[in-house]
């Protein structure tokens, strides 16, 4: 059994997927447009001229794979009580991705040593994804 994180964006997931493509060296591994789909959606399913947007998309960081969609949904349904964890090998590595995914966002905790880490700190990013980034030493 495997779980993986399925992003909703809302409108903004390519512009999402070429920000973790800088920040995060991220590899898009699918994309599919919903002009692509074999079917039309349902009646009212999709905003109008979303045609170009993105229905479903893959793409690795590391060695995870995450899913993402523009969605369905217009309410701006935001990202709450999930984080994803980002484990680096050293504080280099830590300060420099911490950076790249705070651009834009808001930074929740600093970057720093804790009792359980040599590097730890949370962010969200300007897409409202919370990170957590660590170094641990456990």
């Amino acid at each position: 059994m495997k779980v993986q994180a399925y992003l909703m964006f809302n409108g903004r997931t390519e512009e999402a997927i070429e920000f973790y493509k800088k920040a995060l060296d991220a590899e898009v591994t699918a994309l599919m447009r919903f002009r692509d789909a074999p079917e039309p959606p349902p009646p009212g399913m999709i905003p109008q001229g979303w045609d170009d947007k993105v229905m479903h998309s893959s793409f690795r960081v590391g060695e995870t794979e995450l899913m993402a969609s523009d969605g369905c949904q217009s309410d701006g349904a935001a990202f709450a009580g999930v984080s994803l964890s980002l484990s680096l090998a050293n504080a280099a590595e830590a300060e420099a991705r911490f950076a790249a995914l705070s651009e834009g966002g808001t930074v929740t905790m600093p970057l720093g040593a804790t009792f359980f880490a040599s590097s730890f700190g949370m962010l969200t990013d300007r897409f409202g994804v919370s990170w957590m980034i660590v170094v641990s030493t456990l």
